[in-house]
């Protein structure tokens, strides 16, 4: 996590749960902010200076969805989206706009606070000075260079999210092999693989949607049943 005091921003309409929210994380060093509707939310972004946002999908004046494109229009910053329970369309919208995790109202506060901490610590992994054993990986028309987190296909710049790039990387180190999905969960969302949770198959497509904008080469491969493969080179 970052070393000062990692800053939440909160933009849902539920005051008392922004409030509950604050208590929790006040008892693990998070600094907290909370506005209460989309417009407000959005323009308060650029000044709140946070290191993650929770953002409601239900919102007034902007809903949390189209919070979520505008926001990913600009700089990067980690979002958690706060769907209502059982409403999947919202979750695979958020996640298809660059969400880097959900979590279903309501939910327990200790939940969240773990959710929080596996992101950020995503974020940290993937912005580490030391130099790893292997800090480029050259592969099947892509290039990721863990030391500027930067991800390139035939040459041409390619954004992903901490979570997308963690994934590729995870894939890229083991291209190949089969990397199962619990694996994938685990290391890189920091859970285990839940029944009927979809993030992980999400955050994949999201990947292969943004290398196939430059590419129409197969790079990663699903394995029904098994995980996933990163292939190292084209199939033809």
């Amino acid at each position: 996590m970052p070393k000062h005091p990692p800053k939440i921003l909160m933009i849902d309409d539920d005051i008392e749960l922004c409030q509950l929210v604050a208590e929790y994380l006040a008892l693990d060093g998070f600094e907290f902010a909370a506005v209460h509707d989309g417009q407000t939310g959005l323009a308060s972004v650029s000044t709140a200076n946070a290191d993650l946002i929770l953002l409601d999908v239900m919102l007034p004046k902007l809903d949390g969805l189209s919070v979520l494109k505008a926001l990913r229009a600009g700089p990067y910053c980690p979002v958690l989206m706060l769907t209502a329970r059982g409403d999947d369309i919202d979750r695979i919208l958020g996640l298809e706009l660059g969400a880097d995790d959900y979590l279903a109202k309501p939910f327990n506060p200790r939940e969240l606070v773990a959710r929080i901490k596996a992101i950020l610590r995503r974020i940290e992994l993937t912005q580490q000075d030391h130099a790893p054993a292997i800090s480029v990986f050259q592969l099947n028309e892509v290039e990721l260079n863990i030391q500027n987190r930067q991800v390139s296909c035939c040459g041409q710049l390619v954004v992903l999210t901490a979570t997308e790039f963690q994934l590729l990387e995870l894939l890229m180190r083991k291209a190949g092999e089969i990397v199962s999905k619990e694996e994938l969960s685990k290391t890189v969302l920091g859970r285990r693989l839940q029944m009927y949770d979809r993030s992980l198959d999400m955050h994949i497509s999201n990947v292969r949607k943004k290398l196939a904008q430059f590419s129409q080469v197969e790079k990663i491969q699903t394995i029904r049943g098994s995980g996933y493969l990163f292939l190292t080179e084209s199939k033809t």
